[in-house]
């Protein structure tokens, strides 16, 4: 497995970078045996410190959790109990829906973009004027089943996921709805 483990304007220094990967290595033999890689930064907000932990999983899911605390330690401590809690809490469905794949997750490169939002005072120009982007970066679309795409969603805490359907490799997008409930696009069926 492949770590990065690194420090936002603090040092992160040996024992503790030791430490983060004999925890993780610990939790993720007991739930995710095919971790590809796991990032882990460690930041100051305040008097806090704050650790955000992402790890891959060959299966295509990402686990992500962030932990708070007044002392370094502590802060990956509390970031890694709530990674546990995930995994435990999808173990049998990582279990069921992956024991049949033999081959890591399919990643397709695409654009990111975040654009910025129209002022509200230039209502007759809207139509002419095209939105201004404020970000532009890279993602991955993994290819996955609409099972696997539920089950990332709701393991990133995201509210929506863009993925590469399996079955016929056309785009699909699930989200979640206002009323809880996953919706599930898929435009090749539509018509």
């Amino acid at each position: 497995m492949r770590y990065q483990i690194s420090g936002k304007q603090i040092d992160i220094g040996a024992a503790l970078q030791t430490h983060v990967r004999t925890e993780l290595d610990d939790m993720l033999s007991k739930y995710a045996g095919r971790p590809t890689e796991a990032n882990v930064v460690f930041s100051k907000s305040g008097n806090e410190y704050v650790c955000e932990s992402v790890v891959h999983l060959s299966t295509g899911l990402n686990a992500q959790a962030t932990g708070k605390a007044h002392e370094i330690y502590a802060a990956f401590d509390a970031s890694s109990e709530k990674m546990d809690k995930q995994l435990r809490r999808y173990k049998r469905r990582l279990k069921d829906h992956h024991k049949e794949r033999s081959q890591p997750v399919e990643l397709s490169d695409a654009g990111s973009y975040i654009l910025a939002p129209r002022d509200e005072s230039d209502e007759a120009e809207q139509d002419t004027v095209t939105a201004m982007i404020v970000a532009e970066m890279e993602t991955k679309i993994p290819s996955l089943s609409v099972g696997e795409a539920v089950m990332q969603m709701e393991i990133a805490s995201s509210p929506v996921l863009v993925f590469r359907n399996e079955k016929h490799s056309g785009i699909n997008v699930v989200y979640r709805r206002d009323d809880g409930n996953i919706g599930w696009i898929d435009p090749r069926t539509s018509g």
